[in-house]
C-alpha cells in the first residue's frame, strides 16, 4: 500500500514479512494456480523463494490451469486433493 500506516499495519501480520531465519517452521505445502484471478501466484512464489533462501522446508505445487481453486476440471481436483491428503497423512502420522 502507498499509505505508510496501512503498509505498517499489514507488515505486522504478513507471513512473508515475518518469516525469520532463526525460527523453526513446519514443512508448508503451497498450492497455487498460474491462472488464479483472485490471488496472484506471485505471492506463493515469493514466500517459497524466501523460504528456500533461508533453507526452510516446504512443498510447492502450481497448476498451470484452473483458477482460484487451482483446478480446471474434476481430474485436477482429484489430483490436488490427493496431494493434500498425502501431505496431511505424512505430517499427521508423526
Amino acid at each position: 500500500p502507498e499509505v505508510k500506516a496501512e503498509r505498517k499495519a499489514i507488515e505486522k501480520y504478513s507471513p512473508l514479512q515475518n518469516l525469520r531465519v532463526d525460527k523453526t517452521y513446519p514443512e508448508i505445502f503451497f498450492v497455487t494456480s498460474t491462472k488464479d484471478d483472485r490471488v496472484h501466484p506471485g505471492h506463493a512464489r515469493k514466500m517459497a523463494a524466501k523460504m528456500q533462501a533461508m533453507g526452510k522446508p516446504f512443498l510447492y505445487f502450481e497448476n498451470i490451469e484452473g483458477g482460484h481453486s487451482a483446478s480446471a476440471n474434476l481430474l485436477q481436483v482429484a489430483e490436488r486433493v490427493a496431494l493434500q491428503m498425502v501431505y496431511l497423512n505424512q505430517k499427521l502420522k508423526k
